[in-house]
């Protein structure tokens, strides 16, 4: 019997280890001298709650799953049933095989077919490569249309320093403003994150703040990266982003078992609903590649 997150792919070098999967290209574990970075999923389960899962042709979610692009109207399929909306993607359940190995590193790949709602093929890679800073993840797409097609990436990783809930845990968020949300999660205006709860500039207890919402106008360093740190009582962790990626969504797991159990730390190159917004939206044009990166690193 085959597992329900497929064949089993791990790497590790430097006291990390981490281990993903054929379904979705997941990210299934990830650790430090046997200390878990990520709260990931049993090799007896399948990813839920999106744990570890790579998001495209985009990440979050599409109002009503219609859009506009290239003055065309499309209608995707809704996968978020409830509040009618299509969500996180079209690969996150699909195969991906791998297409290089090595001891510290492995690239899979899936081709994304055109269908009802996207009708552009794209090829998408995602590489996992542990090195003396941790891990570091490039995903790639590349358009095999004969038109340009609308393009967004994310992952869903959910990073962890120990036992839940997260309310102890103390938060480094380096973002200036956030997304307001309505009750389908999607957004409906923004506004700066100085003066109000959602304020983690400088670090600070999670609390008993429930956190849903994308956040923008990120503070970053020389290299361009953005790092996002938390800490707890079995030491801390940082997610980094590259310049590619202008949002975080960030994610307390409230409504999940167990609930605030995790923090999900979402790198994402464009917000929720920008299909339709066109903010951060990319277009790719045929034959075009894009690479975009981020990694976690186990913290002192």
């Amino acid at each position: 019997m085959l597992r329900p997150s497929g064949e089993q792919f791990t790497i590790d070098g430097g006291g990390y280890s981490a281990t993903v999967t054929e379904s979705g290209g997941a990210l299934r574990l990830l650790s430090y001298e046997g200390r878990d970075l990520i709260a990931g999923f049993g090799d007896d389960e399948q990813s839920s709650g999106g744990k570890g899962q790579v998001l495209a042709p985009w990440p979050n979610r599409i109002r009503d799953g219609r859009y506009e692009f290239g003055g065309k109207s499309y209608q995707l399929g809704l996968t978020e049933v409830a509040r009618n909306n299509a969500s996180h993607g079209l690969v996150r359940w699909s195969q991906w095989l791998p297409i290089d190995e090595a001891k510290d590193s492995i690239t899979l790949a899936t081709r994304l077919m055109a269908q009802s709602g996207y009708p552009w093929t794209l090829d998408l890679e995602v590489t996992y490569a542990i090195g003396p800073d941790g891990l570091t993840v490039t995903q790639s797409a590349t358009n095999h249309a004969d038109s340009p097609a609308p393009y967004a990436a994310g992952a869903h990783p959910y990073l962890t320093v120990g036992a839940g809930p997260v309310d102890e845990w103390t938060l480094t968020l380096p973002a200036r403003t956030r997304l307001l949300s309505d009750e389908r999660k999607l957004p409906t205006t923004s506004e700066a994150t100085a003066g109000t709860a959602y304020d983690f500039t400088s670090a600070k207890p999670i609390g008993d703040v429930v956190l849903d919402h994308a956040f923008t106008d990120l503070d970053r360093g020389e290299d361009g990266r953005a790092t996002v740190t938390i800490q707890g009582p079995d030491g801390s962790v940082a997610l980094w982003v590259d310049e590619h990626h202008p949002w975080l969504m960030v994610y307390s797991a409230d409504d999940q078992s167990p609930a605030r159990g995790g923090l999900a730390v979402e790198p994402m190159t464009a917000p929720p609903d920008a299909y339709n917004s066109g903010t951060d939206l990319i277009t790719l044009a045929p034959d075009e590649r894009l690479e975009v990166t981020w990694g976690i690193t186990a913290l002192t």
